[in-house]
């Protein structure tokens, strides 16, 4: 069962699973908002330019159907002239090509944006399976389909039906008028309709249009095996990328461990934090952080500390300003100078001390460390 539960497609597609779907050509379409578009457009420009188009349409009739003698007879004359004719339909009727060619594809743009991708056109022989076809036209989808085909055929012709009721006196006005205004007349009325028609399919669009596109998001979803599985290819495994950070740290801990011996002074807690500094007066630098850090870290410092005989002195406030506001590297904090030159002058005068040429040098105690700069009691303890 938790198996089961393990295959199933519950996480939504991430960025990377649809830019692999989109160059497979596989991008949220609406056939819906390209009928409506088609209508409109092929509409409006029926009824800007009917008259034009039914003219060019009359001439084209009168001149396909008026042949002489000759060229009926005479293949050699005949052949220009239908080639003349089809010149004539394709400038008459390329302004509508035209215009339902850019409708289509802004339509198209308009909700998945472009794609250009040969994969589509790859055979697909699974689909000449007639089984398979037939599951399909009988599935959810294909039933989903086949209705909301009818509810927009009944629409449609509801809508365009009360349209041409509404005209019925231009129709009947017909009967009337002279060839070139009765055909430019009908050309009008196929525009209004076309026009009728793509209005009372924008109802159908704008529905259609959200649905698509939650229907593509839906068909990729994922698994959270394929979660894991695209995570590991992106990222590496989080197990290995672990493991490589522990290294890292392990090895950045053995270069502070290997600083230790060439520090001046260990500044300790004594038992939670050791600081580790350096002081070169050659370069003219404030003291640096060779090492730091806390509870078994801070107790390791003071092992080698005391090994290679690198003088420790016991300041609380003083080591915990340090290690909350340095990082390995870093010269210690302007407010700290006054504090940190008290150690230093202790620790070169312990250097220059022999024993029995007098007293020996005292370890600062009260030394000057801005209370905004030491951690909090209550710090303290977390940090413990």
């Amino acid at each position: 069962m938790a198996e089961d539960q393990h295959l199933e497609k519950t996480e939504p597609a991430s960025q990377r699973r649809l830019e692999q779907a989109r160059e497979e050509g596989q991008v949220a379409r609406s056939q819906e908002l390209n009928t409506c578009a088609v209508l409109f457009g092929s509409g409006m420009l029926l009824y800007a330019s009917a008259s034009g188009l039914m003219n060019d349409a009359r001439q084209l009739l009168a001149g396909g159907l008026t042949l002489t003698r000759d060229q009926m007879l005479d293949s050699h004359q005949l052949l220009p002239h239908l080639f003349q004719q089809t010149w004539h339909a394709l400038v008459a009727l390329g302004p509508l090509l035209a215009l339902v060619i850019a409708v289509v594809v802004l339509a198209q743009t308009g909700v998945g944006g472009w794609v250009f991708s040969t994969k589509p056109f790859s055979p697909q022989f699974s689909r000449l399976n007639p089984i398979a076809g037939f599951g399909r036209m009988f599935s959810k989808h294909g039933l989903v389909e086949l209705a909301k085909a009818l509810l927009k055929t009944i629409l449609v012709t509801v809508v365009v039906s009360v349209a041409i009721w509404k005209e019925r006196d231009t129709l009947v006005a017909l009967l009337t008028m002279s060839l070139p205004d009765g055909v430019a007349s009908i050309g009008r009325l196929l525009g209004l309709t076309f026009i009728v028609g793509a209005g009372s399919l924008v109802l159908v669009a704008a529905v259609d249009v959200p649905f698509q596109i939650w229907q593509h998001h839906h068909r990729l979803r994922m698994t959270k095996e394929e979660v894991r599985q695209e995570m590991k290819e992106t990222e590496g495994d989080p197990h290995i990328k672990a493991r490589i950070r522990q290294q890292q740290r392990e090895m950045a801990r053995r270069r502070m461990m290997a600083a230790v011996p060439t520090a001046d002074v260990v500044v300790t807690n004594p038992t939670h934090y050791a600081v580790a500094l350096k002081y070169e007066s050659s370069g003219g630098r404030a003291p640096r952080v060779v090492a730091k850090g806390a509870d078994a870290v801070a107790a390791k410092i003071r092992e080698l500390a005391q090994e290679h005989r690198v003088p420790l002195l016991d300041a609380p406030p003083l080591a915990r300003a340090l290690y909350k506001h340095t990082d390995l590297g870093d010269e210690i904090p302007a407010l700290l100078y006054k504090a940190v030159a008290e150690v230093l002058a202790y620790v070169f005068q312990l250097r220059s001390y022999r024993p029995g040429s007098g007293q020996a040098p005292r370890a600062p105690r009260e030394l000057p460390v801005p209370p905004e700069l030491d951690i909090p009691a209550d710090a303290q303890q977390g940090a413990e």
